[in-house]
């Protein structure tokens, strides 16, 4: 019964902002287009100098120098956690929502550079390293990301609506408990997202490494 309830709420609510995830999804794709193509306007001195870096840190990876899992674990949900927890707050605030769409935009435009540069430097070997290390974690940050967004920006809506129209008549306090509910669901999925990237990740890219 429980699964059932469970299984209707998702799937009324995603019918319900279908046309909010849409655009969430295309501006987040848009951003991971951009990115990449921002690799391009690099200058060649600084493709040198963060491709040093790059191979810096590959080297420590391979010999075991790099951050213990349990640092990588919590650096990756402290960070993901303030990111999403910056729009769970501007979607409070209202007068944030444009700044919510950046902060997607952003996250994808960091996906895409990162890919790109790894491509464009290492070519196929490049793709397959980016494969390892961006792709596991993301598999379920960036959908945590797009629908904290959309559901930023529909609170942000509401509120406006509720302040602007006064016909509509709608308790305040159930809509921010549903808020905040979601945003902790979204942390422990981000829990998760950091535990792959914390112990699951370095040793993918250490295989590969290793090949």
């Amino acid at each position: 019964m429980k699964k059932r309830w469970r299984s209707n709420f998702i799937t009324n609510h995603i019918e319900q902002y279908s046309s909010f995830y849409i655009f969430h999804t295309v501006l987040l794709i848009m951003g991971v287009i951009f990115g990449a193509i921002v690799v391009n306007s690099l200058s060649t001195t600084q493709k040198d100098d963060l491709f040093y870096f790059i191979n810096e840190f590959f080297s420590q990876l391979k010999s075991g120098e790099v951050l213990a899992p349990k640092e990588i674990f919590l650096h990756s949900l402290s960070y993901n956690s303030k990111y999403i927890g910056l729009m769970w707050i501007l979607g409070i605030t209202m007068i944030g929502l444009p700044i919510i769409l950046l902060l997607l935009f952003l996250k994808g435009m960091v996906i895409g550079f990162t890919i790109g540069f790894f491509v464009q430097q290492m070519g196929w070997k490049g793709f397959l390293l980016s494969f390892v290390s961006v792709l596991p974690q993301n598999l379920i940050i960036i959908p945590i990301f797009i629908v904290v967004a959309v559901i930023s920006v529909s609170f942000a809506l509401q509120l406006i609506k509720k302040l602007f129209v006064k016909s509509i008549y709608q308790p305040i306090a159930p809509m921010l408990v549903k808020y905040c509910m979601f945003f902790g669901a979204a942390i422990l999925l981000l829990g998760l997202a950091a535990f792959v990237e914390g112990y699951f990740t370095p040793y993918l890219m250490r295989s590969l490494l290793s090949l």
